[in-house]
């Protein structure tokens, strides 16, 4: 007995015809007289079925079924006809229904954000390469805005400001997609800063104390170790709780590295996201990164963290704006910047903040950094940005040429918040650190012209050099609450006074260790409560007294 021809798979024969049907440029509508053959002919075509007779009424009756039940439907595409290409920007034309921010699509799968709008052209910076793109090419608008990932996942990973991993440890798991650009927390959602954010620099933290949802720029000539500053608050973070964001805008790919492997040494990398666009990118992603960065940073500050960021630095974002700003024939103002260059940096800085109770609490504290030419701080970027902070950290080349390190320029550096949220501690000891510091450079000045000074004079200058030496601190050394508190504490009351200023260093890492060794308890007590009560304080001066004296006997002054 024969066994029963195969039926037919319906749907690889519809899948067969819609693929011919696309090939041949064909609406899907076929005429009832020809479909025999054609059907015919594709079902001795399918691999498996051979030998199959197939029942041709039984398929057109299918295939009728099947067309009554597709839903015509009519897409348009808004659609531009790149005029010119190169430098990173490109002029279109067309585009009716194109809006500012908008993403576009080259044919090389390049995509680009439309930044100026014109009655007749539209100009678009790209996020990509070039190459390959032709004046005539037709772009196609997507309709979207652009989004890079947050998520607690990019903390340890090194991306680049579209959020795409630059480190070779695989994709990133994103817990969202959010828009660069977001309106600042209102007034309503914001709170007072009164938390301390702890740098672990001595001068940083009595002199311009930081507060969690401040913006403290910081400001100074290049290789003044202005990076050093904001990398050592960074490596203070660790078991704080404080996340941090570090932005690399513009900045040589060896000193990014370098930045990079000194958080890994310290174990930094694993609380840090790092955002990376380097001088060789495109400058539409030069101009990205500060958003990037911030946006990824809101994600964490909303969900009740508190975030650290680092914007190193803006005076190139300032200076890539120009070039994109120059490219897009837009007008120049002062020094050739586009006279939207303040609120450039005011929409990006105005977003850190400390957030209420009800808005969740976190706070995102951000350490711009500003580049000065012959520490002329009146120029036009400084002086904007300086307006825009709460307060400036100024480096001194002269400083840091004699070796002081950090070179904070004590007169010119301010917090105009951080001190209500210092410690109290801190501010005990540090009460009239900036009054002695200032009263020895304005007598130390005298004393360099060789002028005759008495011996109230002369003890003023020796207690200034042993401040001035206390102040001292390696890079990437950060201290702790209670190390700063117990070496600022020696040099205003005077435990310094007979050691030479070339001998602080020592006398400070000996007396840091026999404090943790042999006074546990009040070190972690400072630490923790960030108060210094007056039995702590007598405690402190008896360990002071004794270690000095056991220091002079060892013959060293």
């Amino acid at each position: 007995m024969s066994e029963p021809a195969p039926q037919p798979d319906v749907a690889s024969l519809l899948r067969v015809l819609r693929q011919q049907a696309d090939q041949q440029g064909s609406t899907a509508r076929f005429h009832e007289a020809g479909i025999v053959q054609r059907i015919s002919d594709t079902v001795a075509t399918l691999s498996g079925l051979p030998q199959v007779q197939p029942d041709i009424p039984s398929l057109l009756q299918v295939l009728r079924e099947q067309a009554g039940q597709l839903v015509s439907q009519v897409r348009f595409h808004d659609v531009g006809t790149v005029q010119r290409i190169g430098d990173g920007v490109s002029t279109l034309s067309g585009l009716p229904g194109a809006r500012t921010d908008e993403l576009v699509v080259f044919p090389t799968g390049a995509q680009g954000m439309i930044l100026n709008l014109d009655h007749e052209l539209i100009d678009v910076i790209l996020l990509g390469p070039d190459e390959g793109i032709q004046g005539g090419d037709l772009v196609t608008a997507s309709g979207e805005r652009l989004r890079v990932p947050v998520g607690h996942d990019l903390l340890g990973r090194v991306v680049n400001p579209l959020g795409e991993p630059l480190d070779g440890h695989g994709p990133v798991n994103a817990a969202g997609f959010h828009y660069l650009e977001r309106d600042a927390p209102g007034i309503i959602e914001r709170e007072p800063v009164h938390e301390p954010l702890h740098t672990g620099l001595k001068i940083v933290d009595a002199l311009v104390p930081i507060g969690r949802g401040q913006r403290e720029l910081i400001i100074g000539d290049r290789q003044t170790g202005k990076t050093t500053v904001a990398v050592d608050a960074i490596i203070n973070q660790r078991n704080t709780g404080v996340l941090c964001v570090y932005v690399a805008i513009g900045q040589k790919k060896s000193s990014t590295l370098a930045i990079i492997e000194t958080l890994r040494a310290h174990d930094a990398l694993s609380y840090t996201i790092i955002v990376v666009s380097s001088p060789d990118d495109p400058p539409a992603l030069r101009y990205l990164a500060p958003y990037a960065g911030c946006t990824m940073a809101e994600f964490l500050m909303y969900e009740g963290r508190d975030v650290l960021i680092v914007y190193d630095d803006l005076s190139k974002h300032a200076d890539t704006y120009r070039e994109l700003s120059l490219l897009l024939r837009r007008p120049p103002g002062r020094e050739a910047y586009p006279g939207d260059v303040f609120y450039l940096h005011a929409r990006l800085l105005e977003r850190a903040c400390k957030l209420s109770a009800e808005a969740g609490g976190g706070s995102l504290t951000a350490l711009p950094i500003v580049e000065t030419q012959r520490g002329h701080i009146s120029a036009y970027i400084p002086t904007n940005l300086i307006s825009i902070t709460d307060g400036q950290i100024v480096l001194d080349t002269e400083l840091f040429n004699r070796g002081f390190k950090p070179a904070v320029n004590v007169g010119q550096s301010v917090s105009r918040v951080g001190g209500a949220a210092q410690t109290a501690a801190m501010r005990a000891v540090a009460r009239h650190l900036r009054l002695e510091l200032a009263q020895f450079e304005e007598v130390a000045r005298f004393a360099r012209f060789g002028t005759e000074v008495d011996e109230a004079t002369q003890r003023q200058i020796r207690r200034g050099e042993r401040l001035r030496a206390a102040l001292k601190q390696p890079p990437h050394c950060p201290l702790s609450l209670a190390a700063q508190i117990s070496i600022l504490l020696a040099a205003v009351e005077g435990v310094l006074d007979d050691v030479l200023p070339e001998d602080v260093p020592a006398f400070e890492s000996g007396l840091l260790a026999r404090f943790e060794t042999e006074h546990p308890g009040l070190y972690h007590q400072i630490n923790r409560s960030g108060e210094l009560t007056e039995e702590a304080r007598q405690a402190l001066m008896t360990m002071f007294a004794e270690y000095r004296a056991t220091w002079l006997g060892g013959g060293k002054r």
